[in-house]
């Protein structure tokens, strides 16, 4: 029971790292690209009481994976549009990779050198591992090319028409998102693993991601 315990401590601090770095990457270009409005709206920030989005947070809860309260921005205060909608856009997964890269040795310094401390070391250990799952789990996630997430924002940003595609993406991207989010639940508590579609995808690109980092820094520890 205990360590049941010291698991959601460990989940939540592990969200309350990768989510707002992943919304404030967002903020902090928007920007640098001349648009204040994260600064007007208290998002320029890594507060995650600013981020958190309570459906995001229980879905991670449920189902492994989530999201946060989109950073509102005005793409028309860009002092370079395209460019600033294409970086802003990729912020927030690029912040997601890199604090994979890096916090993947931190976990294998905390495993092998920091001294067994009972309770406080299992968590520091869960804690780093989990900063490193979600932090990939959530660049994949963000990915998908369904309205409102970054995916679709790339492919906002890089489009030149927007053609039939495109519609059906920002009209029902949300629709499905969250039909996929639902398949995913009803897997997870009847067992029927083969709804999980939106489970597979993300443990397939999951598993591709984290593979090269854990031996990247398996050649230097």
């Amino acid at each position: 029971m205990i360590y049941k315990i010291l698991e959601i401590i460990s989940k939540l601090l592990a969200l309350m790292i990768v989510l707002p770095l992943h919304e404030f990457a967002h903020a902090f270009v928007a920007v640098r690209f001349g648009d204040v409005t994260p600064k007007l709206y208290k998002r320029y920030t890594i507060n995650p009481l600013a981020h958190f989005d309570l459906i995001g947070l229980a879905s991670f809860a449920l189902v492994g994976f989530g999201w946060a309260k989109p950073v509102p921005i005005n793409p028309n205060n860009f002092k370079r549009y395209k460019l600033g909608c294409f970086c802003v856009s990729v912020a927030g997964v690029v912040a997601n990779i890199l604090t994979a890269f890096l916090v993947f040795p931190l976990f294998l310094l905390a495993s092998r050198y920091v001294p067994e401390f009972g309770y406080f070391t299992y968590v520091l250990d869960c804690t780093l591992l989990l900063i490193f799952q979600f932090s990939i789990i959530f660049f994949v996630f963000n990915l998908l090319p369904f309205y409102p997430l970054d995916g679709f924002r790339v492919v906002d940003a890089l489009s030149r028409k927007k053609g039939k595609i495109y519609c059906f993406l920002k009209n029902y991207g949300q629709i499905i998102l969250l039909s996929l989010v639902a398949l995913s639940l009803v897997a997870e508590f009847t067992n029927l693993y083969y709804l999980d579609v939106l489970g597979f995808v993300l443990n397939f690109f999951y598993d591709h991601i984290s593979i090269p980092i854990v031996n990247f820094w398996g050649l230097i520890f």
